[in-house]
C-alpha cells in the first residue's frame, strides 16, 4: 500500500465517522446549542477545558466566541482555562494537577455559566475534577466525549448534555469534535443574532 493509498484510507475513516455521528449527534449539539446560547444570553459565560488536542479545541471554541466565528458580531463571553500559565503550574505545584480546572472553575464559575468539558475517552482526571466543581458552583455542563462515555458520563446530571462521538479511536474522536465545536459556534450565532 502507498502513502497516498493510506491517506485516502485515513480520509475515508473521518468520513464514515463524521456520517455516523450525524444522527446520534444532532440532537445533542442541538440541545448544547440551546444552553450555551441561554447562558450567553442571560449574560453569563462559558468556560472550557481539555487536555492536549482538546485542550486546543476549548482555546479554539473560545476564540471562535470571543472574536468571531463567520460573521461580525459582538464578542461573546468564552474562556479557556488552559491558557494561564502561571495558573495551570501554581494549581499543579502546590495541590495537583487533577485540580488544575477544577481549581479556576471555583474561581471564575457562577451559577448561570457553562462548561465545556472536552475528554475523548471521558476519564481525564482533570476534566472529571472540573465538573464535579462546576456543578458545586451551579453551572450546567456539555461533555464532549467518545467511546462509551468514561468517567464523565455518570456524573452528568438531567440538565447537562453529552456529545459523545460513536467511535474509539482518538483521532476520529477529535476530528469530530471540531465538527460538534463548529456546529455549536455556527448555530449559537444563528440563535444570538439571526
Amino acid at each position: 500500500m502507498t502513502t497516498t493509498d493510506r491517506i485516502r484510507e485515513l480520509f475515508d475513516a473521518s468520513v464514515a465517522t463524521k456520517q455516523a455521528s450525524r444522527d446520534v449527534l444532532a440532537e445533542p449539539i442541538a440541545r448544547a446549542v440551546d444552553v450555551m446560547s441561554e447562558a450567553l444570553r442571560t449574560d453569563h459565560k462559558i468556560l472550557a477545558c481539555g487536555n492536549g488536542g482538546s485542550a486546543a479545541d476549548a482555546q479554539h471554541f473560545a476564540a471562535e466566541l470571543v472574536c468571531r466565528f463567520e460573521r461580525e458580531r459582538p464578542g461573546l463571553a468564552a474562556v479557556a482555562l488552559t491558557t494561564d500559565t502561571s495558573a495551570l503550574t501554581a494549581i499543579s505545584n502546590d495541590y495537583h494537577f487533577d485540580q488544575i480546572f477544577a481549581k479556576q472553575v471555583r474561581a471564575l464559575g457562577q451559577p448561570g455559566d457553562v462548561l465545556l468539558a472536552i475528554s475523548t475517552s471521558g476519564n481525564s482526571a482533570n476534566v472529571v475534577e472540573a465538573i464535579r466543581a462546576a456543578h458545586e458552583r451551579g453551572m450546567t455542563v456539555v461533555a464532549l466525549t467518545g467511546r462509551e462515555g468514561g468517567d464523565i458520563a455518570p456524573l452528568l446530571n438531567a440538565n447537562d448534555v453529552e456529545i459523545r462521538v460513536p467511535a474509539d479511536s482518538t483521532a476520529r474522536i477529535q476530528e469530530v469534535h471540531l465538527l460538534s465545536i463548529h456546529c455549536l459556534c455556527h448555530q449559537i450565532d444563528a440563535t444570538l443574532f439571526d
